[in-house]
């Protein structure tokens, strides 16, 4: 449904050139939920902005349902208002003079089909009851709460039937309860309505629980594609691993297969068992191994296993569904959260027992220029 290609915006600070978008491809099949997931500047933003035909590029190529609507080599722009795209934007940009009727009716009386009033009418309740904001148009826009503005942006993006839904950061503007409704009650909307979408964010969070596939950006290039749980388990770099979610990053040196889809790390604070993506680092290469605090597990009594670690509890948070503890070995300080039911106190003498099929290698770039311990 959306082919971007090869995409190309450099933006120009005095004499200075700063690429945003640095030869950004990927596909979008149609009704799926796909999201561009990064840091602050990243250029997730700038490629949703070319795609809706709001920046033009500087090179490459985008479709949408197989229209070009963008070119460099044949020349084609297509203007936002005739890309048949919704967007929601992070402010919203809702008209406060007007009510919410209003607000949702602008894109059919200000585009160039001529509506009846009586369709303008249909179709923009039809549009407010899609996001349960009906019985409610004749409130003033102004009078809704931070939800209730939420969605009657997005109505105002659906009203048109638009064949896809652009939303750049949508949330965030929310509190942290009202943020997590937001996310069930949008991935409900999605599925019932088959629209395409793509989201642009910078919480992990909200990425893996909205999509069907990721892609993480970085310095203007996306790094890794993938469903969230690959994103989240099969991380391909150094930079995939530190930014999705809690992570415990340990510097050691492949020492060979273990067997199976396992290497063998040696580290300063005993060996490793972890796969390797792709078994693409070598015996004796530097890696750094990604353990979630999840896949480590806690004991009291000294581990069967010649793999446990000896550590001491540095620190001891119960959160209700878990406990949070650092731990630390040596001068590696490890982040683990165990179930509730673990007894542990500030002090004590543990042994750490690894998730081998989840511990996650790649390969160190630079080892120094990253702390050792939780991430």
């Amino acid at each position: 449904m959306v082919k971007v290609t090869d995409l190309v915006k450099v933006f120009h600070d005095g004499r200075t050139a700063v690429p945003a978008c640095e030869r950004v491809s990927f596909d979008v099949p149609a009704g799926r939920f796909f999201t561009l997931l990064g840091p602050s500047g990243c250029g997730k933003t700038t490629t949703l902005r070319a795609i809706a035909g709001l920046e033009r590029p500087d090179d490459g190529q985008i479709e949408l349902d197989g229209t070009v609507v963008y070119s460099s080599q044949r020349r084609v722009f297509v203007p936002p208002n005739q890309r048949d795209v919704g967007m929601v934007f992070q402010s919203y940009a809702i008209w406060p003079h007007m009510t919410v009727f209003d607000n949702v009716a602008f894109p059919l009386r200000a585009g160039r089909s001529r509506l009846a009033r009586k369709e303008i009418a249909d179709r923009v309740r039809q549009a407010l009851g899609t996001v349960r904001l009906d019985g409610l148009e004749h409130r003033p826009a102004t009078r809704l709460s931070g939800g209730q503005q939420q969605r009657l942006a997005l109505a105002r993006a659906l009203v048109r039937k638009p064949k896809l839904l652009l939303l750049d950061e949508p949330l965030s503007n929310l509190d942290a309860k009202l943020r997590e409704q937001m996310r069930l009650e949008l991935r409900q909307l999605q599925r019932t309505l088959g629209i395409t979408t793509i989201y642009v964010t910078h919480d992990q969070v909200e990425a893996l629980a909205l999509s069907n596939v990721v892609a993480v950006m970085h310095e203007g290039r996306i790094v890794q594609v993938g469903t969230p749980r690959e994103i989240y388990e099969r991380p391909v770099n150094r930079f995939v691993t530190d930014f999705i979610g809690a992570t415990n990053l340990v510097p050691g040196q492949v020492a060979g297969a273990a067997g199976g889809d396992l290497y063998r790390v040696e580290t300063a604070y005993g060996p490793l068992m972890c796969t390797i993506p792709d078994g693409r680092a070598g015996q004796s290469v530097r890696v750094l191994v990604s353990v979630r605090p999840e896949d480590v597990s806690i004991q009291t009594e000294p581990g069967p296993f010649p793999e446990t670690w000896a550590g001491t509890v540095e620190q001891v948070v119960f959160l209700g569904e878990s406990v949070d503890c650092r731990v630390a070995v040596g001068d590696l300080l490890l982040r683990v959260h165990a179930h509730p039911a673990v007894r542990v106190r500030r002090g004590d003498r543990v042994s750490l027992a690894f998730r081998a099929d989840r511990c996650i290698a790649v390969r160190s770039e630079d080892d120094a220029a990253l702390p050792r311990g939780v991430h």
